[in-house]
């Protein structure tokens, strides 16, 4: 008889103690299957001159960070000022993926808030950002002189992220060879 009530709690412990291991996990770092991975290829019309293409290629050779933003996103007005700051200090170019977002919007935005990037690329379908294992924006991406995905961020970019983690491994892949 003892038995049959020890199978239930046994199964209830476990689960509340897997709830309780999930409570304490930072939903900001979820692992990325992409890191140390070569970033997907894309080719996409720049915002400001949609008839120029950007593409993987023309950033290898070089370190620098993908932002994925969208004039729709609250929390991309929370990282914008830092990003622009950032981008004042040119450690690395930044280059912006529109997501799903109106160009115009996107233009009136970039106009108001100021333009942290030095070119922004368009993924109106928000396939690029499919590729890249996008969860929501915003989201940064860390790029290597290969091409290589070396870190994400995911969320806001916040002063505190700047300074501690993506600024100490950009002068750590800049001094890669």
């Amino acid at each position: 008889m003892k038995a049959k009530f020890l199978v239930p709690l046994a199964l209830f412990l476990l689960l509340a103690g897997f709830l309780a291991f999930g409570l304490n996990l930072n939903p900001r770092e979820v692992p990325s299957p992409l890191i140390d991975k070569p970033a997907p290829a894309f080719s996409l019309p720049q915002l400001q001159v949609p008839d120029t293409q950007l593409s993987l290629d023309d950033m290898k050779g070089q370190v620098w960070l993908l932002n994925v933003w969208a004039s729709w996103c609250v929390a991309c007005r929370q990282e914008h000022p830092v990003l622009v700051d950032f981008a004042s200090s040119h450690v690395v170019p930044i280059i912006g993926l529109n997501y799903k977002d109106q160009s115009p919007d996107a233009l009136r935005w970039l106009d108001e808030f100021g333009n942290p990037y030095v070119t922004s690329i368009v993924d109106a379908d928000g396939r690029v950002g499919i590729d890249f294992g996008v969860y929501g924006v915003p989201e940064t991406f860390l790029i290597d002189k290969q091409g290589v995905i070396r870190f994400k961020q995911i969320g806001p970019v916040t002063p505190d992220a700047l300074q501690n983690v993506i600024l100490p491994k950009i002068r750590e892949l800049q001094g890669a060879a």
